[in-house]
């Protein structure tokens, strides 16, 4: 004879999506990057240069998504940080919520198709900028830094359409956004010391006009 089935309290609560504690009713994304006047002397000390070779290059060579705490990874805590009103699953997964792109203005509510996390500057072009004589423990830190302004939630549509290219090749369709990318952009490579080529650090100057004093 079968045991009768028993759902404790905590199983049930487990098994009921819950609110994410960082979700707010104001919508926030990426750390702020620094003001103007220092991302441009940030801009100004980076090393300018031909990009390295893809060589060897490989995203498993940059360990992202790794846990943050619990059973939550870099993308759910993302997802968390950068919506409104998420509701998570007992795995920390997002399985509600809305999310609005800050490079083209469009609005999601399927966090698992149709909002992506972006790498402000991409894994492949750390890798042409210098990350290809990291250790794999940088680029971990890399690909996963929630401290600075290196990782927001966008559009899937507009993640993908910027691929590993830089701000001379693509910037985001709402100009209104070109100050905070540019700064966030060029402060990502200045923690990390990683170059520039001539044109990219040319449309990172014409993004900083953008910004108003």
């Amino acid at each position: 004879m079968l045991a009768p089935l028993v759902t404790t309290q905590a199983t049930a609560a487990a098994a009921v999506p819950t609110r994410a504690a960082a979700s707010s009713a104001v919508r926030r994304d990426l750390p702020e990057p620094p003001p103007t006047d220092i991302a441009r002397a940030e801009l100004d000390e980076l090393t300018v240069a031909a990009p390295h070779p893809m060589t060897g290059y490989s995203r498993s060579k940059f360990p992202h998504w790794i846990t943050q705490h619990g059973t939550c990874d870099t993308r759910e805590t993302v997802l968390v940080r950068d919506g409104q009103d998420v509701l998570q699953d007992d795995q920390c997964r997002a399985v509600s919520g809305t999310w609005t792109s800050a490079y083209d203005g469009k609005v999601s509510s399927k966090p698992s198709t149709e909002v992506d996390i972006d790498h402000m500057v991409p894994l492949a072009n750390g890798w042409r900028s210098g990350a290809d004589e990291w250790t794999t423990v940088k680029r971990r830190q890399f690909a996963n830094d929630l401290e600075n302004p290196q990782l927001i939630a966008v559009s899937a549509s507009s993640n993908r359409q910027k691929g590993d290219q830089s701000p001379d090749q693509w910037t985001p369709p709402l100009r209104t956004y070109w100050c905070t990318y540019s700064r966030a952009w060029t402060h990502v490579k200045y923690v990390y010391s990683l170059n520039v080529t001539a044109p990219e650090k040319a449309m990172l100057d014409t993004m900083l006009d953008t910004c108003t004093p």
